[in-house]
């Protein structure tokens, strides 16, 4: 930990590393205690992120100190998650929800376009340029903080939003910490509204059940299995990664170590009938849950919301009406068509945590659920590839072209 110019603290990354842990904690504790929180579903690191995030404003109102947090870590979190959602994505599950993928992929590429429509009549409707209403809609939210930081330098030269990076950063945090608690009780409104429960047995992909976690067996040996498994997919995956690039084409890393997981999952265990494999495994399970929670705990907590404070006015107007017309969509067109059963309020869970934040807030949406309520798999395979394979490219042909308006 240093100084830098007597207010900004940096952290480095073993201690982000442990005050994750201990906010992942604080929030599994906060969450446990306050019934309002285990009633709607509110994912526990979400909780831990904000309470750490509000300590963090606090000294910055009290003290005048930044506190600024090595990432590092956090986005080989994100690898690790992906990773084992590759291992447990078998083509049996793929192909039986071959339908309700395309019409995921459908409803969310259609609504990327929605959301940049409501972005650019709001800033209009306010004086601001469409560049506003561009990062306040499907660059920030569909596209998380990458994309906003990705597009600012271009909306400033084009545009002259003098405060491009500032307004897109801002945005994609609110979109993260409304879409971490939206889609918990909107699932629960589904849930109740339509009486429905879990259609699948079996054990959760990401995480344990809350009723059965006492019961659960986990041994060192299939634990330190499903460690070796997830780092040889990351290896291969990094491999691939850096022919991808090679080749010209650029792809997050978490996405090509996905890829690899999922060819070895449906290849390995067929070809090496003796190999121990982990796809389905509660140590597996037990890993996917402690790097998304974490994951999520160490984004919330390095949120400097006083620079969001900062950018009141039309930033929270377009984002008010952004909420609204997503829970809207979700409730009239995503979850009837995904088939108004337990499946679909859980994948509407995951689409307020999609469409508002990005892809691991969805699963640490779904996953909240499905703890209470129930597995959903297939739920679980539909919104990694939806978002990590289609959305950005669709994204990039859509910012361009409401920039050109």
């Amino acid at each position: 930990m240093e100084f830098v110019d007597g207010k900004i603290l940096q952290i480095d990354d073993f201690v982000t590393l442990t005050l994750g842990i201990i906010v992942l904690f604080v929030g599994i504790k906060v969450t446990d205690r306050i019934e309002f929180l285990k009633k709607y579903n509110i994912p526990e690191p979400v909780t831990g992120g904000i309470v750490a995030s509000l300590l963090g404003l606090l000294a910055y109102l009290a003290f005048d100190l930044e506190i600024e947090f090595s990432l590092y870590v956090r986005d080989i979190l994100l690898i690790y998650f992906f990773t084992t959602i590759g291992i447990n994505a078998r083509f049996a599950q793929l192909l039986a929800g071959g339908n309700p993928l395309l019409i995921f992929l459908m409803l969310t590429l259609g609504y990327l376009a929605v959301q940049d429509t409501v972005g650019y009549a709001a800033a209009a409707a306010m004086g601001q340029p469409s560049g506003v209403g561009v990062l306040v809609g499907s660059a920030s939210l569909a596209g998380g903080h990458g994309t906003a930081i990705a597009w600012a330098p271009t909306i400033l030269d084009e545009q002259g939003v003098d405060n491009a990076l500032e307004i897109g950063v801002a945005a994609a945090t609110i979109g993260l910490v409304i879409a971490s608690l939206l889609g918990g009780p909107i699932a629960k409104f589904l849930l109740s509204r339509y009486k429905l429960r879990s259609e699948v047995d079996g054990d959760l992909l990401v995480g344990i059940e809350r009723d059965k976690q006492d019961a659960t067996s986990i041994t060192h040996l299939n634990l330190m299995g499903a460690i070796l498994v997830i780092h040889i997919a990351m290896i291969f995956g990094y491999v691939l990664n850096i022919i991808i690039a090679e080749l010209g084409l650029k792809l997050p890393l978490f996405v090509s170590c996905m890829m690899v997981a999922i060819l070895m999952t449906n290849t390995v265990p067929t070809l090496f009938k003796n190999v121990a494999w982990p796809t389905g495994s509660k140590g597996l399970a037990l890993i996917s849950d402690f790097s998304l929670g974490l994951f999520i705990a160490m984004s919330l907590m390095g949120m400097q919301l006083w620079e969001v404070a900062g950018l009141a006015g039309p930033l929270f107007g377009i984002l008010a009406a952004q909420v609204i017309v997503a829970v809207l969509f979700i409730l009239f067109v995503v979850f009837p068509l995904m088939g108004r059963n337990y499946f679909a309020a859980v994948l509407s869970a995951g689409f307020a945590g999609f469409c508002l934040g990005a892809t691991p807030t969805a699963i640490a949406n779904m996953s909240a659920v499905t703890k209470s309520h129930g597995p959903a798999p297939t739920a679980f395979i539909i919104v990694p590839l939806v978002g990590a394979f289609f959305v950005d490219v669709a994204n990039a042909f859509l910012i361009q072209f409401f920039l050109s308006l």
